[in-house]
């Protein structure tokens, strides 16, 4: 798989993503060539070598013509629309602004549509954006991975006053993300820049094993003495091996002695609505002799506070325990195949190049099968044969 690596031991912004991949290969009259295709003006971008403590790095120079409106999130995805770009491009992008819009809302509590940006829908970010979007289309990532974020320290100035880093938005990003602070002064990670990476990683740690193709560095418009302002991307193959999925999720348990069982299957359907990733019960033995169950939820970091809350508000407990786990799973895709029982969607995973797994799922084969009026296990295996003649 075609893997790149942000490397952000000095933050991520827009115009740093945008830099370091010119600098891993992409041509820059080509790029804009591609960029022209969004179908706006009043934008130029050229693209120079700066020293950066002593690294060569790319640094992306975006001037823009002054602007007196505010866009809305509805304003930019229609301007992505109605563009001539990829389909692919345009999807990225749309979901990179819409995760923006989605933290503004959040600070602001207002809504998705009241949301009009200020600096985030200024066109150097629009640029930025769907730059990068493009970028990683010419570049042909199909995997995405980054280090842990280096936010910086100390306070930004922002239209509603000083702020600490890092600000906000960039921490409502951040959820779910790992991310550091250091003795490094200033705003090291911007909105721009966490959204793009937050939006199209799911995988945070170390560099995987890979073999390396090429390297950039995106440069930082500050400079500091013995310390790098500048984004390294790799960009290079890893293996099916290599590309099993990664996550730091959380284990929220309780013990009790003393709780209906209707109420625990209840707390179960509440918690799978609330976003938990599993719910189950374990048969405990329990002081003075007496049998109990332990509940278990797994969960991603979001999650955990409205799980947490549910059990205190649902359950008989007393105290919960919470403990950071790391799940390790394939990497799994969605394949559609022709049956003769109509349209199924089977869950396909694989180890090495090869698929070691393939699932139908369940509720299309059951509503399947009761439709045709034949055994379950029929249309699942008419799933499972139909699969091996699709091409995915």
């Amino acid at each position: 798989m075609k893997t790149l690596y942000f490397d952000c031991f000095a933050g991520a912004s827009g115009d740093m993503i945008l830099s370091a991949l010119v600098a891993a290969g992409v041509e820059p009259e080509t790029f804009k060539q591609q960029l022209s295709l969004l179908g706006v003006s009043g934008y130029t971008v050229n693209f120079e070598v700066v020293d950066r403590s002593g690294i060569s790095a790319t640094y992306a120079r975006v001037t823009t013509a002054h602007e007196h409106t505010h866009r809305h999130l509805s304003d930019i995805l229609k301007i992505i629309s109605d563009s001539q770009l990829s389909d692919a491009v345009k999807d990225r992008a749309g979901k990179i602004f819409s995760r923006l819009a989605e933290a503004e809302a959040k600070v602001h509590n207002t809504s998705i549509e009241q949301v009009h940006f200020h600096e985030v829908g200024a066109l150097d970010a629009i640029v930025d954006v769907v730059g990068a979007a493009i970028c990683f289309e010419l570049l042909g990532i199909e995997r995405f991975v980054s280090s842990a974020l280096h936010v910086g320290s100390g306070t930004v100035d922002m239209d509603h006053g000083r702020f600490p880093v890092p600000p906000p938005a960039v921490a409502e990003l951040l959820k779910g993300v790992p991310f550091y602070s250091t003795d490094i002064a200033g705003e090291l990670l911007t909105p721009t820049g966490a959204a793009i990476i937050s939006t199209v990683c799911n995988e945070y740690g170390p560099i995987p094993p890979m073999t390396l193709e090429r390297t950039g560095y995106g440069a930082g418009t500050r400079q500091y003495e013995n310390f790098p302002n500048a984004l390294r991307v790799l960009i290079g193959e890893t293996t099916a091996a290599s590309a099993i999925v990664a996550e730091r999720l959380w284990m929220i348990e309780t013990n009790m002695d003393d709780i209906s069982p209707q109420i625990l299957g209840h707390v179960m359907e509440r918690a799978f609505d609330l976003g938990a990733l599993d719910c189950y019960f374990t048969s405990v033995q329990m002081k003075k002799n007496r049998p109990g169950v332990l509940l278990s939820i797994l969960s991603r970091a979001e999650q955990r506070p409205a799980l947490t809350d549910l059990l205190f508000s649902e359950t008989t407990t007393l105290g919960i325990r919470a403990y950071e786990i790391e799940r390790r799973a394939l990497e799994r895709k969605i394949v559609a195949v022709e049956t003769q029982y109509g349209l199924i969607d089977v869950k396909v995973a694989q180890l090495n190049g090869h698929v070691v797994k393939a699932m139908p799922e369940y509720e299309q084969c059951r509503e399947a099968a009761r439709r045709a009026n034949v055994p379950l296990r029929l249309v699942e295996e008419a799933a499972q044969a139909a699969l091996v003649n699709t091409e995915y």
